[in-house]
C-alpha cells in the first residue's frame, strides 16, 4: 500500500521521538546504576569503619575511622552537586525536546498550507495550458529541454562506464607498489622535484618496471573519466538553464491566470518549511551535544565523580584495610561475620552494578548512531521535498518493515535511503505539463547526479557527512553542520517556486 509524502515523514517522527525517549530511559538507568555504585562503596566504608572499631584499639581504631569519615563526608558532598548538574542536564534535554516536537508540529500545519496552495494553481491547469500552448516559444523551450535532458543523461552513462573501466583497467597499475611509488612522486613530469641520488635510484626503479611505457597509459585511464565528467556537468548546466528559462515561462502564464498570490503563498510557505528545518537541525545538535553530557554524567566520567569514588576506593583498597578484613573473616564473633557478609554482598552487588553499567552504555551508543542516522535521513526526505503532499512511496514495509531492519541494524541507514529513493514518485504524474506544483518535474534528475565522476563521489553517491566524523554516521548524507545552517545553504531543494513538475 502506497504511503504519502507526510505519513512517512510523521512516522520518522515518531520513530525519533521512540529513539530518544529510550535514550532518556536507559541514560537515567545507567546514572542509577552509578549512583547505586557509589552509594555502596559509602555503605562499604561504613562497614569497614565499623569493622575497624571491633577489630582495633586506641589511635589505630580512631586514625581509620577518621580517616574513612572524612572521605566518605567529602564524597557524599561531590555527589550531591553531580546530582544536581545530572537533574539540570536532564531539565534541558527535555525542553529541547519540547521545542523539536512543537517545530515538527508547526510545520505539518505550514505543509498543510502549502499543499492547499498547490490544490488551487492545480485546478488552474487547463487554462493555464491553453495559454501557454498558444506561445510558440514554449514549444521551442520544453522540446529543449527534452534534447537536453537525454544529452546530459547519455553524459553521464558515458561517465559511469568510464569511471568502472577506469576502476578495472587501473587495478594492475595501483596493485604495483613501485609503479605507485613513482606515480606518486610525479617521475617524468615536470614536478619531479628531487636530488641527483634519488633520480638515479628511481631512474633504475623506473627501468624495472617499465614506468615510461605504463605511465601514459593509466595517466589515460583517469584523464578521460574527468573529462566525460566535466562534459556530462556542462550538459546538466545547459539543461538546467533552459529549464529555468521554461519556468520563467510558465511563471508568467499562473501570474497571468490568477494564480500570482496562490504562487506567493506557495513560495512563502516554502522557506518558512526551509527555515525550520534549519533550526530544528540547530537544536538536535543542540539535544545531541546535551545527551553526549548527560551520558558523561550518567556514567560517573567526570573528574568530580572519578575524584569521589577514588577517595572511597583509595581507602577500600589499603593493605591494612585488607588485612583487617581477612582476619574479621577468621574470627569466630558474631557482630564480625554479620559485617563481613554485608561487605560481600555490597561487593557482590557492586559487581552486578558494573554489568549493567557495561549493558547499558552499548545500549545507549546503539541509540545514539541510530538517532543521528535517522535525523540524517530526515534531513534528506525534506531536502528532497519527499515530504511534499503530492509525494507517494509504493514500497511495501518502507515506513514499517524495513523501519525495523534499519533501527535493529540489519540494514544500513544509506541502503534504507536508498529504499525510499527508489520507490519515490509524484502523485498526478510530473512529466506532464501543468500536472502538479511546486514539485520538483521529475522523480529523477540528471543535475547534481551522483553518479558524476570525482573524487567526492566514489564512495557513496552522497554529499561527505557534514556533522563530526566523531559522531556520525558516515553514511554519506549531506545535513548541514553547526555554524552553516544560518543561511540558505543547505536547505531544501528547489526553493523556489516551480510552477509545477514538469510543464
Amino acid at each position: 500500500m502506497a504511503i504519502s509524502g507526510p505519513n512517512a515523514l510523521k512516522k520518522l517522527d515518531e520513530a525519533l521521538r521512540d529513539i530518544r525517549s529510550e535514550e532518556q530511559k536507559i541514560s537515567r538507568l545507567l546514572a542509577r546504576s552509578s549512583e547505586r555504585s557509589a552509594k555502596l562503596k559509602e555503605t562499604q566504608s561504613a562497614l569497614f569503619r565499623q569493622l575497624a572499631n571491633t577489630q582495633l584499639e586506641g589511635v589505630a581504631r580512631e586514625e581509620i575511622g577518621e580517616r574513612f569519615s572524612r572521605a566518605e563526608k567529602k564524597a557524599h558532598a561531590i555527589l550531591e552537586k553531580h546530582d544536581v548538574l545530572l537533574n539540570d542536564v536532564e531539565n534541558q534535554l527535555k525542553k529541547l525536546d519540547v521545542q523539536v516536537a512543537s517545530k515538527a508540529t508547526k510545520r505539518h500545519e505550514i505543509l498543510n498550507e502549502l499543499n492547499q496552495a498547490q490544490e488551487k494553481l492545480v485546478a488552474l491547469k487547463d487554462k493555464i495550458k491553453k495559454q501557454i500552448e498558444k506561445n510558440p516559444k514554449f514549444e521551442t523551450l520544453q522540446k529543449k529541454v527534452k534534447n537536453l535532458k537525454i544529452i546530459a543523461e547519455q553524459s553521464i552513462k558515458k561517465t559511469e562506464i568510464a569511471q568502472k573501466d577506469s576502476e578495472e583497467k587501473g587495478k594492475p597499475y595501483r596493485n604495483d607498489p613501485l609503479f605507485m611509488y613513482l606515480w606518486d612522486r610525479k617521475y617524468g613530469t615536470s614536478e619531479y622535484k628531487v636530488g641527483n641520488l634519488t633520480r638515479w635510484l628511481d631512474g633504475k626503479v623506473a627501468r624495472l618496471v617499465k614506468y615510461n611505457d605504463a605511465r601514459p597509459n593509466f595517466a589515460m585511464l583517469n584523464e578521460i573519466p574527468l573529462r566525460l565528467n566535466e562534459h556530462a556537468l556542462y550538459q546538466s548546466e545547459l539543461e538546467q538553464k533552459a529549464q529555468e528559462a521554461l519556468d520563467r515561462l510558465e511563471q508568467k502564464a499562473v501570474d497571468e491566470a490568477g494564480g500570482k498570490p496562490m504562487r506567493l503563498t506557495l513560495e512563502k510557505a516554502q522557506k518558512e518549511l526551509s527555515g525550520f528545518d534549519v533550526e530544528m537541525a540547530q537544536n538536535e545538535d543542540e539535544r545531541d551535544e546535551l545527551a553526549q553530557q548527560y551520558q558523561t554524567l550518567a556514567e560517573g566520567q567526570t573528574p568530580a565523580f572519578e575524584e569521589a569514588s577514588k577517595l572511597l576506593s583509595d581507602n577500600l583498597q589499603n593493605q591494612n584495610i585488607a588485612t583487617l578484613f581477612e582476619r574479621a573473616r577468621r574470627t569466630s564473633n558474631s557482630k564480625d561475620d554479620i559485617l563481613v557478609k554485608k561487605i560481600d554482598g555490597i561487593i557482590f552487588s557492586i559487581k552486578e552494578e558494573r554489568l549493567d553499567n557495561k549493558s547499558y552504555k552499548k545500549r545507549l551508543k546503539t541509540l545514539a548512531t541510530r538517532r543521528r542516522e535517522l535525523e540524517d535521513i530526515e534531513w534528506e526526505f525534506k531536502k528532497s521535498r519527499f515530504d511534499d503532499p503530492r509525494s507517494t512511496f509504493s514500497k511495501d514495509g518502507l515506513t514499517g518493515s524495513l523501519l525495523s531492519e534499519f533501527l535493529s541494524g540489519a540494514i544500513t541507514a544509506a541502503i534504507y535511503w536508498q529504499q525510499f529513493k527508489g520507490s519515490q514518485s509524484w502523485r498526478s504524474g510530473t512529466s506532464d505539463w501543468g500536472s502538479g506544483f511546486g514539485l520538483p518535474r521529475s522523480r529523477k534528475s540528471s543535475r547534481g547526479s551522483s553518479s558524476t565522476w570525482s573524487s567526492s563521489s566514489r564512495s557513496g553517491g552522497f554529499s561527505r557527512p557534514s556533522r563530526s566524523s566523531s559522531s556520525r554516521s558516515g553514511g554519506g548524507f549531506s545535513r548541514p553542520s553547526r555554524g552553516s545552517r544560518s543561511g540558505s545553504s543547505g536547505s531544501r531543494k528547489s526553493g523556489g517556486f516551480k510552477t509545477g513538475g514538469g510543464f
